[in-house]
């Protein structure tokens, strides 16, 4: 009720999907079906091992990392937009599939990684409190990542509304209110290149539970929904169950591409 009451106090906001792949263009069921891709993702796993990135330390867990490893290398985006660095695992994820799969292949990449706080900071060490080893920036380091991988300590809607880049492939995951996703979707959707996607995190349809713990993140659904209600022409397609485990004895994930529904 309170994300409701939020969202709710939010005017209303103007929309232009062009740039949005269209859904008829993607197919959900082959994304994650690949030897090639399987094989990189087996030497990335073990370069990435090394490090030991916690799982529930309020990151993506693993079973997410590895589609998110796939879309990348699926996909093919030359500029990837990561709104909620946190302690770097997705970052770690998406850099190697942009590496492996293109820049090692004589392609140009880049990844810019935003959170509204410092992840790096040699001060507050955050990645220390959520059990990790090293920084996100000291892992793009160490995997020799650097000159295609930059950090913003920004919010994501000041990024979104002065930057002059832009994205084939954007990842929202930083704030989980409705009234911020609501305001975040539009401006990345402005940030989009022609056939853009954007893809959500922790997107529970129906605000019904995914896991046995029957914890539900309401605010990227609500957002969402407002969005088609007003007439955006959006589809959000969760991705369901994934060819591998994800948590609490599952496939299932809580990500979703957002597609422009035509």
């Amino acid at each position: 009720m309170r994300d409701k009451e939020k969202l709710n106090a939010i005017s209303q906001i103007r929309c232009n999907t062009d740039k949005l792949r269209s859904l008829k263009e993607v197919s959900i069921p082959t994304l994650f079906k690949s030897t090639e891709i399987e094989n990189l993702w087996k030497e990335t796993k073990e370069e990435i091992g090394n490090f030991k990135i916690p799982d529930g330390s309020g990151g993506i867990n693993p079973g997410d990392r590895k589609a998110i490893y796939y879309l990348i290398s699926q996909l093919k985006p030359s500029s990837v937009l990561e709104v909620g660095t946190h302690i770097g695992a997705s970052t770690t994820h998406i850099a190697s599939a942009l590496y492996k799969s293109q820049i090692k292949n004589g392609m140009q990449a880049n990844l810019i990684s935003v959170d509204i706080s410092d992840v790096n900071s040699e001060i507050a060490k955050p990645w220390l409190k959520y059990g990790g080893k090293y920084s996100p920036k000291e892992m793009m380091e160490k995997l020799n990542y650097s000159s295609f991988v930059d950090f913003v300590t920004s919010t994501s809607l000041d990024y979104a509304a002065k930057c002059k880049k832009k994205f084939d492939f954007i990842f929202l995951d930083g704030s989980h209110e409705a009234e911020i996703v609501y305001q975040e979707i539009p401006l990345a959707i402005n940030l989009l290149n022609k056939n853009g996607i954007i893809l959500l995190h922790d997107y529970f349809p129906a605000m019904r539970p995914l896991w046995p713990d029957g914890i539900i993140i309401a605010g990227p659904y609500l957002a969402a929904q407002r969005l088609v209600k007003e007439g955006v022409n959006i589809a959000v397609e969760a991705l369901g169950d994934l060819p591998w485990p994800t948590k609490q004895n599952s496939n299932i994930t809580s990500l979703a591409l957002l597609l422009k529904n035509d």
